[in-house]
């Protein structure tokens, strides 16, 4: 049976926006205890006034393996850790610079390696971290099936917590609000029209599988796809 989140500690890294705060809005539904952390002190408050001060917020930069020690070492263990997915430049090898390649695994691979290394989570609970489905395709994702790699040696390391990843396809999340919106709109409708699923992703569609990873026991070492078919269009 589904583990029961109520009252479980959840802590959401990536939690003031896009799939992290849906994450965070679906944990808060079902009577998890919530806290969220980004870098952004002004996006992590208008989160919380979003989720209707049900959560508490701390600013966190993920890349600081310090700050990342000394946050879980002045908190109780959590129940649940999500790592969602950073905000990075991409690229083929050839054409995205070294200084972007190198701040993308900086930011979403090393920052999740210093949480995975630091996190004190209370045994039965989980880690989440959220990749992408590039991963899969020949393309310019290197960083999430990197990302996909460590969840996997994780759940043998750190066992018995339990640690998986979501592998997100195409989402509409704040990620792409700097597009215009005509363009946005069109984009999203070219995604939806490749996709087996008819349409782009949301995030509630990704909140509910890292629902399932955390409310799962026989659940680890896994990654959950959820890209409309992404992965297997031609």
């Amino acid at each position: 049976m589904p583990m029961s989140l109520q009252n479980q500690r959840v802590l959401i890294l990536g939690g003031s926006s896009g799939i992290g705060l849906a994450a965070a809005k679906a944990a808060t539904d079902v009577g998890a205890i919530v806290a969220i952390s980004s870098r952004s002190a002004a996006k992590l408050e208008a989160a919380r006034q979003a989720l209707g001060g049900a959560v508490s917020i701390a600013a966190l930069d993920t890349r600081d393996n310090a700050a990342v020690e000394r946050f879980f070492a002045n908190n109780l263990p959590w129940d649940h850790v999500v790592v969602s997915a950073a905000q990075t430049p991409s690229g083929p090898v050839r054409g995205l610079g070294l200084s972007d390649a190198r701040m993308a695994m900086e930011s979403k691979f090393w920052g999740a390696y210093h949480v995975a290394r630091a996190a004190r989570i209370a045994e039965g609970g989980s880690l989440t971290l959220v990749s992408g489905f590039l991963s899969v395709r020949p393309s310019a994702g290197a960083i999430n099936a990197g990302l996909e790699a460590l969840a996997r040696g994780l759940a043998l390391e750190l066992a018995p917590v339990r640690v998986n990843a979501v592998s997100p396809g195409m989402t509409a999340t704040p990620l792409w609000d700097g597009l215009d919106p005509s363009r946005r709109a069109a984009m999203y409708e070219k995604a939806a029209n490749h996709l087996p699923a008819g349409r782009v992703g949301q995030g509630e569609d990704m909140a509910n599988a890292v629902l399932f990873l955390m409310s799962t026991p026989f659940a680890t070492g896994s990654t959950v796809r959820v890209d409309g078919g992404g992965a297997i269009a031609a």
